[in-house]
This record gives C-alpha cells, structure tokens and sequence, in this order.
C-alpha cells in the first residue's frame, strides 16, 4: 500500500485511473482499499469527491472493456496459461463460470462486490460473446454502484478508513451486496416512475 499512496500522492488522478483500470484486468491491486482511501481525502483534499468518482468510474470501465475485448478475442486459453499469476486459479475459474452461466448480466453487476468475481466475469461474457450493448448496461451500472459504495464509505469516515477497509474484507462482503442490490432497486423504482410521468407529456 506504500507505493500505491506514493504513486496517488505524486500522480494524482492519473495514477488512480491506472490503479483501477489495471485492478479489474486482475492485476493485485486493492481496488477498494484504494477507493476507500481516496474517499477520505475527498474531505479536506487533495482529491474532489466528483472528479474522483469520474475518474475511479473511468478506470473500471476501461480495465471491464479490456477484460471483455481479450476474452472476447482469446478466451479461455490464455486465463488456462497465464491466469495463475494473478490468481485467477482454474478453479476460480470454474466457479466463477457457474456463477456468470446462472445469473448472466447480474453476475456482473453484483461481481463487483464479490472478491476474484469482478476479475473474471469480464473475461466470461467476452468468452460467451454477450451483446456489447447488454454488457457495456451491466458492467456501467455494476461500476457506478461500486464506486459510489466505496468512494463514499472512505468520504464519511475520513481518517479512520484504515478501520473500515478492515471491516470490509472481514465482515463487509455481504453488507456491500445488500447494499449494492438496495441501490439497484432504488434506482430501478426511480427509473420507472420517471418514465411513467413522462408518458402523458408525450401524448398529443
């Protein structure tokens, strides 16, 4: 983690961008321990709570197109071969091809908050070949959550988020899906009231 906070405190945005996009391709890199430490700089600074979500929600984007586009051209036989060293193990692997085969997009909206699944759920719908337009809705709306979650976690509890980080990857997984699937519903709900009072303005 010391040279992850020496490369956000020298670079700045641009390092944070790398961070992410590079952690949801599978590198190790604490995705939410370091969007849980920019939150509690958005306090006082450096950073800016909006231009850090855009640029937290830039970075997973890019490394979910990524992910998408190599699993799309290479599939399976180069997470069999090169997988390992970023613990993406066969059998995460194969675990994780049961959950995206049950549960689809959801899979990758929800796999955010699971650990090893964002990592894999990418590769997986490249490999399946799902429609980019579906897949681009699942993984945007899975990053929008993730990173209002988190960034916004590190926001409220300022200096103490070495103590919520702690808190998330001993007890936390299930809050953080609980939380995810409350604010999907919330949103969802949001979504269609507003279509449905837009439906008589449209009318002549």
């Amino acid at each position: 983690m010391l040279e992850i906070t020496w490369a956000l405190t020298h670079f700045g945005y641009i390092a944070l961008f790398f961070l992410l996009a590079l952690g949801i391709v599978g590198l190790p890199i604490p995705d939410e321990t370091i969007m849980v430490f920019v939150g509690s700089l958005t306090v006082e600074g450096p950073f800016g709570y909006v231009p850090a979500f855009a640029v937290c929600l830039a970075g997973s984007m890019t490394g979910m197109t990524v992910s998408y586009i190599v699993g799309r051209r290479v599939g399976k036989p180069l997470l069999n071969r090169y997988g390992k060293r970023v613990k993406l193990t066969p059998a995460r692997v194969e675990r994780t091809e049961r959950w995206f085969q049950r549960f689809g997009p959801w899979a990758i909206v929800f796999g955010y908050f699971v650990p090893g699944l964002r990592h894999l759920t990418c590769y997986l719908a490249g490999m399946a070949r799902m429609n980019w337009s579906l897949y681009f809705f699942a993984a945007g709306t899975g990053a929008i959550i993730w990173v209002a979650t988190f960034l916004t976690i590190g926001h409220f509890v300022g200096v103490h988020w070495e103590a919520a980080v702690h808190w998330i990857h001993t007890k936390g997984t299930l809050y953080m899906v609980g939380l995810a699937a409350m604010l999907l519903l919330i949103g969802a709900l949001v979504f269609v009231l507003i279509r449905r009072r837009a439906r008589p303005k449209q009318t002549p």
